[in-house]
């Protein structure tokens, strides 16, 4: 096997495409000596920060340079959930907006203005890819997780809606990522703590889950998150990220999704009760996923690119499907690199994106 540069590190060139599709969670408000270990062992693709992440304006956007460095080639990527509401990881001076049922009821201005601002906030800091926006229709008030992350109970207007969002944060520059396919709206449990089952026949599906992700295709949408659910009716064994029947056959092939298909984060415990990391891991990407989260522990990560180097050595998964996985990624970080722009700090909590969330809360 050739080997292959990735910053300081030498890596057999396999492990360095493995690597590439995985995200990282990292422990501090710096960049600490074992993650820069782990990128030069296993270069992955990308950092999802979280709360224990979050700092003042300049130390963040320190950080995201020391992560970008990693790599000058071509550099990680840096990620984070950012919708507003109640998934917000970031603290003041940064402008804490409504959650998305509660922007939408002021209109499409508003969830464009807001996607707009929060766009420009995050690239100031250096952040180059936001999950959001949700795609799930608030079909279930029992959801435990979604409710009024969710745009509207209505599924066409929720695809206008989050469109709306996708299209305005786009022109930022940076890269969006769409959830949770094919649809989380309907649990009435939370990933994050179980496996929720979703009993609703194919025709209903096509009917609500499915809609706004059919139009976030159709208008180029570059990436969507996978939902840790169990869809009955499509495939009665295995939950959505790990379903080649829901990934492949019907987000690829019937559906047409040409980009990045990344998984929520697989130490979840819909996930973890049921699979160990190197399990889940092989079994998404033979899936069909592109991108793997694991946003929390390290040791796990590393377990996860070690099964799927074993996994690929023995034929369980071909060589080819990291191949066309690498060059989706690849694709998507030269596109955000092409873009990426000095956005003054200053845009951080500027007056006028406290007027605008303020109009909001009247």
């Amino acid at each position: 096997m050739s080997r292959q540069t990735s910053g300081r590190a030498r890596v057999p060139a396999l492990r360095a495409a493995i690597s590439r599709l995985f995200v990282a969670g990292i422990p501090e408000t710096t960049l600490d000596d074992g993650t820069r270990a782990l990128h030069a062992d296993a270069p992955f693709g990308g950092v999802v920060l979280f709360r224990r992440n979050a700092a003042e304006p300049h130390t963040m956007r320190a950080l995201a340079a020391a992560i970008h460095r990693l790599d000058r080639r071509l550099p990680p990527l840096v990620a984070i959930d950012h919708e507003g509401g109640r998934v917000h990881r970031l603290s003041a001076p940064f402008t804490h907006f409504p959650a998305a049922a509660a922007v939408a009821a002021h209109g499409a201005r508003a969830v464009r203005a807001v996607a707009t601002a929060m766009a420009h906030e995050l690239a100031a800091i250096g952040v180059d890819l936001t999950f959001a926006p949700v795609l799930d229709v608030a079909s279930n008030p029992a959801n435990p997780v979604i409710g009024d992350r969710a745009f509207a109970a209505d599924p066409e207007r929720v695809a206008s809606l989050a469109l709306t969002a996708f299209r305005a944060t786009r022109a930022v520059g940076l890269l969006t990522c769409g959830k949770h396919f094919p649809g989380h709206g309907d649990t009435t449990a939370d990933s994050h703590l179980e496996l929720p089952i979703v009993d609703k026949s194919r025709r209903d599906l096509a009917r609500t889950e499915l809609v706004p992700f059919r139009r976030a295709i159709t208008a180029g949408i570059p990436m969507l998150m996978t939902a840790h659910v169990l869809y009955a009716a499509l495939d009665p064994k295995r939950p959505a990220t790990l379903s080649r029947a829901i990934l492949t056959d019907l987000l690829r092939r019937r559906l047409g999704f040409r980009g990045v298909i990344c998984s929520d984060d697989l130490e979840m415990r819909a996930i973890a009760d049921h699979y160990g990391p190197g399990e889940a891991a092989v079994a998404a990407l033979a899936a069909g996923a592109d991108l793997l989260l694991y946003c929390h522990c390290q040791d796990d990560l590393r377990i996860a690119i070690a099964a799927v180097e074993r996994a690929v050595a023995d034929g369980r998964l071909p060589e080819r499907h990291i191949a066309a996985a690498h060059r989706r990624v690849v694709a998507l970080a030269r596109w955000r690199t092409r873009r990426r722009r000095a956005v003054p700090i200053s845009v951080i909590g500027a007056r006028a994106h406290a007027r605008l969330d303020a109009s909001l809360r009247t």
